[in-house]
């Protein structure tokens, strides 16, 4: 559908009804998907329908099943439950419920996340503007235990949360954070929905700017979700191994992309991240925080287990490259 300019639609300019996503593969979540379905099934703005997407998983299908019905309707608002239908997993289960979807707008929200009351109706909105091809929401974590001091908030990325260096306003980003994000099902489908498992919301960004070189992805800081925060993720084991381990897989994500990559975000955000949380670890360290030179040194630590591991990952990818036919 278009209007009558040529332009796509936004919710201003038409009753655009929103599906909301939820993927979800264990049981040791449970608690935490059923917040997720009650925050959703409570928005100002309510979904048209409901997808919990179950990956791989038939013990969590069948008591999902069992819990929402097949099909289930709480508050008006209908509920699917389905499996993945692809080898995949987050990045396939994702597309399984896209590809039945038919709100304008798919939002996805990640199964040990819990929306605000107004998170779809700040997610929805600047939709208005047929320029936007996707918004990101701010996940802010909520840690099961005490976060540690040693961690740089330019680091909260890792437990996949906003993190400092991102616009403090509704501003244009390049990629949106998975565990809250929005896109008209009809760009969705015009790049295939998602390609990555690993990297799916930043590889979505890319082939959406692509697909829409004119287009905007924009940053609502408004449309929060909490973002449920396991001790096992504030140590520095899964610190480190984070950081090397993602970057090792953007590299074959990038690859994969073609014409669509570009690392502009990446520069820039670890040129910022660095400057400025090596000038903020120096200050907090003259007022007394004695952390904050470890935070500072921290990052350091960062971009160096990053900068290798897309190395890494670049060797390993084009490897493959060179021996395909």
């Amino acid at each position: 559908m278009t209007t009558p300019d040529g332009g796509r639609p936004g919710p201003d300019t038409v009753d655009a009804d929103v599906s909301v996503v939820i993927c979800t593969y264990t049981p040791d979540r449970w608690e935490l998907l059923c917040a997720a379905v009650d925050s959703v099934l409570g928005q100002t703005h309510p979904p048209c329908e409901l997808f919990l997407s179950i990956d791989h998983n038939r013990v969590l299908y069948e008591r999902c099943v069992r819990r929402w019905g097949h099909p289930h309707s709480t508050d008006g608002v209908p509920i699917r439950v389905v499996e993945n239908r692809y080898p995949g997993h987050l990045g396939a289960a994702r597309t399984t419920a896209s590809e039945l979807a038919t709100g304008d707008i798919i939002a996805y929200l990640d199964d040990d996340a819990a929306a605000e009351p107004d998170w779809l109706e700040h997610m929805v909105a600047p939709f208005a503007d047929p320029t936007v091809v996707a918004v990101g929401g701010r996940p802010l974590p909520v840690f099961s235990t005490a976060r540690p001091r040693w961690f740089p908030p330019e680091c909260d990325w890792v437990f996949g949360c906003a993190y400092v260096g991102l616009p403090t306003t509704a501003a244009p980003i390049l990629h949106v954070i998975g565990a809250a994000m929005a896109a008209r099902r009809s760009d969705l489908a015009a790049i295939g929905y998602f390609h990555s498992d690993d990297h799916d919301d930043m590889d979505m960004c890319h082939r959406l700017l692509h697909h829409s070189p004119r287009g905007t992805i924009l940053f609502e800081p408004s449309a929060v979700v909490r973002h449920h925060v396991p001790p096992n993720r504030v140590t520095w084991s899964y610190f480190w191994r984070r950081c090397f381990q993602v970057n090792r897989g953007k590299a074959g994500a990038f690859r994969q992309m073609g014409a669509a990559r570009n690392l502009v975000a990446e520069r820039r955000f670890a040129r910022r991240a660095l400057t400025d949380g090596l000038w903020r670890g120096g200050r907090d360290l003259l007022h007394g925080d004695t952390a904050g030179a470890v935070r500072a040194a921290v990052l350091v630590v960062w971009l160096v287990l990053a900068g290798t591991g897309y190395g890494v990952g670049w060797i390993e990818s084009v490897g493959p490259a060179r021996r395909r036919p």
